[in-house]
């Protein structure tokens, strides 16, 4: 048993929503970027055999029950994806349902693809769906993440969860391709919240503060929410006291 499965997100991930559940122990998608097995202290090969965590469904209810948990926004999920590739995800199912049913709201984030829509009839307009946004290789795996859904599949899965009524957002990070972060701003009407930010922990020759520039400026022109990350705030303040 789990005894607090619900938590409230520290360091980054606060920047996301007032708290979180992780279902799933490890995550089938290989993405070489990946931060997880780190802060779980598993090796990468570990950390792609996904588990259930024991108990998770029951341990959520418990705690939606025992602390009143109501009126919050719940994010799905930081350690692992909600929709993992090859696995059954019927506790996400369950755990959305949970939450749901306590007075409270999801926000997903995932890289699983159409295997989410099976869940869009538990969702409202007060329920935000997410897609990790990386490349622009629409159709076929990206290799920095082998095994999730193809970006083109996910960004059709956002589309028809904007459709279906949920506000939708995309998280822009990590960014291999400055240009594909470009023309997604332009042409993402279905799209209400771009969360951008850049490269972590890997180099890259991208000049930030000159990315993070132009993203503001097409999400102005365009008309699109945004939000800038710390990470990528911080090279916009760089640059400025570089130059003073």
């Amino acid at each position: 048993m789990i005894h607090k499965p619900i938590y409230k997100p520290k360091a980054r991930a606060v920047e996301y929503g007032d708290l979180a559940i992780n279902i799933y122990r490890g995550c089938p998608h290989g993405c070489n970027y990946c931060y997880a097995p780190g802060i779980l202290r598993m090796s990468r090969a570990d950390f792609s055999n996904v588990s259930l965590r024991p108990d998770i469904v029951e341990s959520v209810k418990r705690q939606l029950e025992r602390e009143r948990i109501t009126g919050k926004l719940i994010h799905l999920c930081f350690t692992c994806d909600p929709y993992p590739a090859d696995f059954d995800t019927t506790p996400t199912r369950e755990a959305i349902r949970a939450i749901k049913e306590s007075g409270n709201n999801v926000q997903i984030l995932t890289k699983g693809g159409k295997q989410a829509e099976r869940d869009f009839d538990l969702l409202t307009p007060a329920d935000w769906f997410g897609v990790t946004f990386t490349s622009d290789a629409l159709f076929e795996p990206h290799e920095y993440e082998p095994n999730a859904a193809p970006s083109g599949e996910r960004l059709v899965v956002l589309e028809r969860a904007k459709r279906h009524g949920m506000k939708t957002w995309v998280s822009c990070e990590p960014v291999f391709d400055p240009q594909a972060v470009y023309s997604l701003i332009q042409c993402g009407w279905y799209i209400d919240l771009f969360r951008i930010g850049k490269m972590n922990h890997q180099p890259s020759v991208i000049n930030w503060a000159e990315f993070a520039e132009k993203c503001i400026e097409l999400c102005v022109i365009n008309k699109r929410a945004y939000y800038i990350k710390e990470d990528l705030r911080a090279e916009i303040y760089k640059c400025y006291e570089g130059s003073v």
